[in-house]
């Protein structure tokens, strides 16, 4: 009762006319942000905070309005991810597997407004949980040490790995793909170069960005110039701008709990929400996919990660306000920017700063409602893009690589390197070889190895502490249980991370003539 009160006076502060207005600034900066490959709302925060400095804003406003740019970005991540197979995020890169190709088939406006709900379901949800449940869920977090982060990071790679059917191997081997490239740069441990060939731009390791781009955004330009006929093109279909009642229905229950988990992973520390869109999918994907639908358009496979990634946002902010913890790099920002207002998130921060943490609780369920009613109307108009003829779209979104690439590192030797893994990706699509896990493993793999050196270090070198905990044996019988399941049930093969090999003789003649 005690929180509801507190809740209902946070209203109050976020309903003020100033805060109502950096709120809807907030989540359309957001989506923008999101939708442009590259920026990320890293950088548009980091740009916003010595203007807001400047105009001397309120915390509590200043707070509004970052938060309103970092749970926008989510969903305009899905934008480009849907619409051009170009993910702007990590997170987003989940929504390219099944939005994409509902795209392809004519149905980006279904695969939009889903987005749109499911990131609305999602954010609501966490929100309440970010209300109710902060201080409990700080203290469960904290239970996780390197030892546990090491495992949860090992399932989510053999999650997505095993659940690729016939194509586990190949899951592997993209996965082995990534951490190769996470292993390029210094060690951080001993700060020796590894894999660099005496290049000192390598020294930092693979850009994300550059990563990111080439894999999905430039690859994807070598294959649409592949389809593309001499003296014609493929047309792309529009279709209908909104979901049915039946694909709300069926997609329900996957949005529920994709937010659930997705907000739990959310409040561990660094997990983020990569982790949670991509266990939210292999989750759904094995629960709700009788057919083997998902990877070949299935609406189911938009919903789950994107309610995911937008419940993560709020679970994030958790161990940030309550431990003082950033759990990503936009809350890194985030902390930065109260540090220097001499705020000091913490176990106390809650009862301290009363009016900041319930006024943007609540602000960010005004935003959330805010993107759902900004967006949806928007979503005719966002698909008109794939009415954009393919000798105008191909350069333009290789343009759009190039330049978002560019723009954040200033460096020709990152165009080198996203052109090349750009015809990596090309070719593992050739041989059906899948792409995700690739980035996966390239985000997470660094964690992964920081966490597993601190494990060992905390136990003087011995590998048991890997085994010591309950939560570690528990993430080490999950991480059995996704690679014996699939393989024990014989499951259909998932095409949802390893695109089917062929396309049937009817969609090739189809191509043909719609050429």
């Amino acid at each position: 009762m005690e929180a509801f009160t507190a809740l209902m006076g946070g209203f109050q502060t976020a309903l003020t006319p100033l805060n109502l207005l950096l709120v809807f600034i907030g989540v359309f900066l957001g989506t923008v942000i999101g939708m442009m490959p590259g920026i990320g709302p890293i950088n548009g925060i980091a740009i916003l905070i010595p203007i807001t400095f400047a105009l001397d804003v309120d915390p509590t406003a200043m707070m509004i309005l970052f938060a309103g740019i970092y749970y926008g970005s989510q969903y305009g991540n899905s934008i480009s991810a849907i619409l051009l197979n170009v993910p702007g995020t990590a997170s987003s890169v989940a929504t390219t597997l099944d939005g994409y190709e509902m795209a392809k088939q004519g149905r980006a406006g279904p695969a939009l407004a889903m987005s749109a709900i499911a990131s609305f379901i999602g954010g609501t949800l966490a929100i309440f949980g970010l209300a109710f449940l902060a201080p409990a869920l700080a203290q469960w977090a904290i239970r996780f040490g390197p030892a546990e982060y090491f495992v949860l990071i090992i399932f989510t790679f053999t999650t997505i790995s095993a659940l690729t059917g016939k194509y586990f191997v190949k899951g592997l081997i993209a996965t082995g793909v990534g951490l190769l490239l996470a292993l390029i740069g210094l060690d951080p441990g001993t700060g020796v170069p590894r894999y660099t060939f005496g290049l000192l731009p390598l020294f930092d390791g693979i850009d994300f960005v550059s990563a990111t781009i080439g894999l999905f955004a430039v690859a994807e330009v070598f294959v649409l110039l592949e389809q593309t006929r001499a003296g014609g093109e493929l047309r792309a279909k529009v279709g209908r701008a909104m979901i049915s009642a039946a694909e709300f229905t069926q997609s329900f229950w996957v949005m529920i709990r994709s937010a659930v988990s997705g907000f739990l992973v959310g409040v561990l520390p660094g997990a983020g929400a990569t982790i949670a869109a991509f266990l939210a999918y292999s989750n759904e994907q094995r629960w709700v996919d009788r057919k083997g639908t998902f990877g070949q358009g299935d609406i189911r496979g938009v919903a789950a990660p994107e309610a995911a990634n937008n419940a993560a946002v709020s679970g994030a902010l958790i161990p940030l306000l309550t431990l003082g913890v950033p759990g990503s790099g936009t809350t890194a920002v985030i902390l930065a920017a109260l540090l220097s207002l001499n705020l000091n998130p913490g176990p106390l921060f809650i009862s301290q700063q009363p009016d900041l943490f319930w006024g943007l609780v609540a602000s960010m369920y005004v935003g959330n409602v805010m993107l759902l009613f900004l967006n949806l109307p928007l979503v005719g108009l966002f698909i008109r893009i794939l009415l954009i003829p393919r000798w105008v779209l191909v350069p333009a979104v290789a343009v759009i690589g190039y330049v978002a690439v560019f723009s954040v590192s200033g460096s020709v030797f990152d165009l080198t390197v996203m052109t090349a893994l750009g015809v990596l990706g090309y070719l593992m699509r050739k041989l059906k070889i899948p792409v995700a896990p690739v980035i996966l493993a390239l985000v997470l793999g660094p964690l992964m190895e920081v966490n597993l050196r601190r494990a060992l270090a905390l136990a003087q070198g011995d590998w048991q502490v890997l085994f010591g905990s309950g939560i570690a044996i528990v993430l080490w019988l999950m991480v059995a249980a996704s690679i014996l399941l699939p393989i024990l049930t014989r499951r259909k093969p998932l095409v949802a991370i390893a695109p089917a090999a062929k396309r049937s003789e009817d969609d090739q003649d189809e191509d043909a003539s719609g050429s």
